[in-house]
Formats: structure tokens, sequence, C-alpha cells
């Protein structure tokens, strides 16, 4: 899973070509801390299960690391590593190093600021593992970007790689607001919107995003790809239904020109604080998502 939570399109510095502007990194880092943390079975799942493949890891980096939920629980689960999070956001490294340090690994846990893809040709490789959770569909050059981190390794070591899995689940079907199956007119919506958003990227390159091929030509070994399950059924505690209000909130300001007007009032329906009907209330809501692990291993 992802370390930011699933799925989640933060603009950073440098991302898609634009400088951010007048961008609430303090809100994008409680929110990115707030997914991760969602998530964090599964990504502790995922991350005992990339020990078992990688047992003697001693260098490890964290690439788009964010606020460093993954960073501090990689450092956790490997005792013996350094941990490096890389990311181009200032404001979200200096909350990776908060709560390393808070969580008494600010010794093994390391922040590096730096442009990211360009960033990565002044990182001095002969990593053992490298963690690249839902990173690399934001870089025109995918594959060329697979190639970069496949560089970093030294022989024998692994790139984790993050990238699809199954369209996230909150409500039934049919809720009772509207017309059945938003949810599925949402998934067609966003996925025109990222079509869109990949076609705009800087040196966009059209690949078929066959992961472990992709791996494949980047001269790595596939060595599995595993999904790990983030499952948390009706009712949701309070901070899932936060998180999801705030996930709906983008979907609503992101794909509001691609929906029609009544799934806009749905969507605002939902998002009504005070309504029975809207998600911080309703009875039905839960929490269903499934994200995709590629492994591929250096010669």
């Amino acid at each position: 899973m992802s370390a930011s939570g699933h799925h989640q399109h933060h603009q950073r510095r440098g991302e898609h070509g634009a400088e951010a502007v007048d961008f609430d990194w303090d809100a994008a880092g409680a929110q990115l801390v707030r997914g991760a943390e969602l998530h964090a079975v599964a990504l502790r799942a995922t991350v005992r299960w990339l020990r078992g493949e990688q047992p003697g890891a001693r260098r490890i980096l964290d690439v788009g690391s964010g606020p460093g939920v993954a960073s501090a629980l990689l450092a956790e689960e490997f005792p013996d590593a350094e941990v490096v999070a890389l990311d181009g956001s200032p404001e979200l490294l200096r909350l990776a190093d908060e709560r390393a340090r808070a969580a008494g690994l600010g010794d093994r846990v390391r922040t590096r600021q730096a442009e990211l893809p360009a960033g990565l040709a002044g990182i001095e490789g002969g990593f053992d593992l490298v963690w690249a959770s839902l990173f690399v569909h934001h870089l025109g050059d995918q594959r060329g970007a697979l190639g970069r981190l496949a560089a970093l390794l030294r022989p024998g070591g692994a790139l984790a790689l993050t990238e699809g899995g199954l369209p996230t689940r909150c409500l039934p079907r049919d809720f009772g607001l509207g017309r059945p199956g938003l949810q599925e007119r949402l998934d067609a919506a966003h996925a025109e919107w990222f079509q869109e958003m990949r076609d705009a990227l800087p040196g966009a390159v059209a690949v078929p995003e066959d992961w472990p091929s992709m791996l494949t030509s980047a001269g790595l070994a596939p060595v599995a790809s595993r999904t790990f399950l983030t499952e948390l059924p009706a009712p949701l505690p309070a901070d899932a239904r936060e998180y999801l209000r705030e996930r709906l909130s983008r979907q609503r300001e992101q794909l509001a020109d691609r929906l029609a007007p009544e799934d806009r009032a749905t969507l605002d329906a939902l998002l009504d604080p005070e309504a029975a009907s809207g998600i911080l209330h309703r009875p039905d809501a839960f929490y269903l998502a499934a994200g995709t692990v590629h492994l591929g291993r250096a010669g």
C-alpha cells in the first residue's frame, strides 16, 4: 500500500512541471499521514513481506517518501538498516524527520530533499531495497524512471514498486442518494482525468503498464507481485470517516466538470457534515482498498 494513503494526488514542487502556489502543506501532510495510518495493517504486512524477501537489508531508500510513515515503518521492521526518506517537499520531509525522532528512529532515518526524478542522479547507489509507492506514475517516462531506480540497487538488491490494485469502495452500489452506481462513475471520470494528467507530464511516454515487464526492461528479475487488502467494515470509526470525507471532497473538486449534475449533488449531500445522510454519519459506510506491490531484483 501507499504510504500516502490509497492513491492521493497532492501536487508537490516540481511535479507535473509546475510550482505549487499557496499550497497548504500542513493540511496536505496531515491528510497523507491520516491516509497512511488508515492503511497501517496492509502497509505493515507489505513491509514484513519485503523483510522476508530482503532479510539482510542495511540500506533502504524510500522514494517520494512524503511525511515518512513508510520510512519509519521500514526502519522498525529492518532494525539493522539505515533508511533514506527522499522527497521534493521540505515541508513533508520535516514531518518525516519529526515522526522518526518521535519513534526513537532518528539515528537511522535520514531525510534528503531532491526534485524527482532528476535528483536521483545525485543519490549514491548501493541500496539493498528501494521502495517506490504510487510515485512512478507521476513521471512522464515511467520506464526510464524504473531504470534510474534500478541503477541505485546493489547486486541482489530489490525494487518494490506499488502501482495498480483495485478501485476503492466505501458505500453500497445503491445507498439511497441519487442514481445507483456513483462509485463506478467516479472511477470512469478519474480514469479520464488520470490519462489526461499522464499525457500532460513533461516527457510523457505512452507504455503499457505491465509492471513486471517494465521491471524486466529496467534490468531487474521480477520476483513476485502481491496485493494487500485494507478492509474496515461498517460502522467506521471517526478517523476513517474524516479520511473518506477528505477523499470525496478531492474527487468533487477534481472531477466536477466530468460528472453529471445529479452526481455532483449526490457528492454534496455526502459531504454535508451535519446531514444524517453524509459520510460522517452514515451507518453503511465502509472502507475497502487493495494495492499491488511488484518486486524486482538486481542480478
